[in-house]
Order: structure tokens, then sequence, then C-alpha cells
């Protein structure tokens, strides 16, 4: 397998069976969000749903829960908002309801998973050349997120796409990695982009936070290699990790 690229929660449990580790790309804004969060000391636990069961979870785990951007206030102030996250006051520990980036975690099996942005994207490839992944011995999967269409179905995300090129990029300026011809792709695109954080700005998913007036979400996401944290999924939350 060496280092294999993929989309979506159903590729992610195909290629969890035989990877030693996933990393799970979410751009806009699952994964930007939970590398804020961490920088900040804050635990963040994925889930899955957005509703009265994130409520119990949250509670369970004595955690504070995000809601809806539309729906922060002072009193709760968390969302799956890295600019609100960064603006928030800091919570020892954090439920993070997505359905894309989370579902992808919940995917990972055995797996390690890590959290990959642009703003992380060398450090997580260092922090992964030092662990030893995407050897032959500890295979290694790359996994965009996407959107979702209307129907439930995966829509490809540029953003994801880059983010996770970028990822594969810098990995394989690290060493000399066996990547599948999918992932050797993934990497290309981001070498051959002029100006990615550009195009993360005029992407469908950067276009429709600015129509919904979240244009600063965008703005922290384009923050390209600012990042040294890398959160690293353990005992159900995404924490930082040597």
């Amino acid at each position: 397998m060496g280092v294999a690229f993929g989309w979506g929660p159903t590729e992610a449990a195909v290629l969890a069976r035989d990877a030693a580790c996933l990393v799970v790309v979410d751009v806009l804004s699952f994964t930007t969000s939970v590398g804020v969060a961490v920088e900040s000391g804050t635990a963040v636990f994925p889930y899955r749903w957005r509703d009265e069961r994130a409520e119990t979870y949250a509670a369970g785990l004595d955690a504070a829960l995000a809601v809806g951007r539309s729906e922060a206030s002072p009193r709760t102030p968390w969302t799956l908002s890295p600019a609100a996250l960064r603006a928030a006051p800091p919570t020892p520990r954090l439920v993070l309801p997505s359905p894309n980036g989370s579902t992808i975690s919940a995917q990972a099996g055995e797996a390690t998973v890590v959290a990959a942005s642009l703003r992380n994207r060398t450090a997580v490839a260092r922090w992964l050349a030092r662990h030893g992944y995407g050897s032959e011995s500890r295979p290694l999967a790359v996994v965009a997120s996407g959107e979702r269409w209307p129907d439930g179905s995966l829509r490809p995300a540029l953003e994801d796409l880059l983010g996770a090129g970028g990822v594969l990029s810098a990995l394989r300026a690290l060493g000399s990695y066996a990547l599948t011809p999918e992932a050797r792709a993934a990497a290309t695109l981001w070498e051959a982009t002029d100006d990615p954080v550009a195009e993360l700005h005029r992407c469908d998913s950067g276009r429709e936070l600015y129509e919904n007036g979240y244009p600063q979400d965008v703005a922290v996401a384009a923050e390209a290699d600012t990042s040294e944290t890398v959160p690293v999924l353990r005992d159900g939350a995404f924490q930082e990790t040597p």
C-alpha cells in the first residue's frame, strides 16, 4: 500500500483495513477547526451527529458542545468555525460534530488518525515521516473528506484535494515513498497550482462561506504552513502529541 489517497467515509473505511495511519483532510472546516482548538489546549472529541445525541455525548464527557455557526452566543461561542474557535475562550474539552471529517475519523478502526489542513500540512508530513508512516511496514492513507450533495452522495471538494495534495507533496519532498497513482496525482496538483491559497477563496466551498457571511473562516483555513500543531486522535479526542 505505501501511501494511498482516497475520498470520503466509504473509501476511508476500505483504506483503513490496511493502513497504520489515516490522515483526515477537511479544510472547510473540520480539520482546520480541530487544529485551531488543539493549539489552544482543547481536547476535541469528533462526533458524527449534531442533535440530542451530541448533547448527551458531551454531557457524559463533561465537555462543551459546538453549535451551528448561526447558533453561536456568548454562552455557547464554540462552533464548526475556525475563526469563532480562535475568538472563543478556550475550553478543556469540546465535542465537535461534523458529518464529514468526524465520520471519516470514526472509520479508521485501529489506525492512528491525524487531522491535517493547509495550516499544518508540512508539520503533519514531518510528523508522519518521523514516526515511519508511509513505509512498507506502516502504510498510510490520506483521505479528502469532500462535501455532500442533497441526496447524501459525495461531492468532491477542491479545498480537500489541495489539502491532501499539500500533505502528500510535503511528504514526498522528505523522502522516497511509494505513492499510489492517486496519491501522486494529488501531490502533483498541489505542486502545479500557482496559488493554492487563492483557489481556496475561489472554490465552491469558499464562495459558499463568503455568501453565508463567514469569509473569516476561509481566511483562517488559508493560513498555509503557519501551524506546527499535529492533532492526533487519542482516547476519543484529537490532542497534540509529540
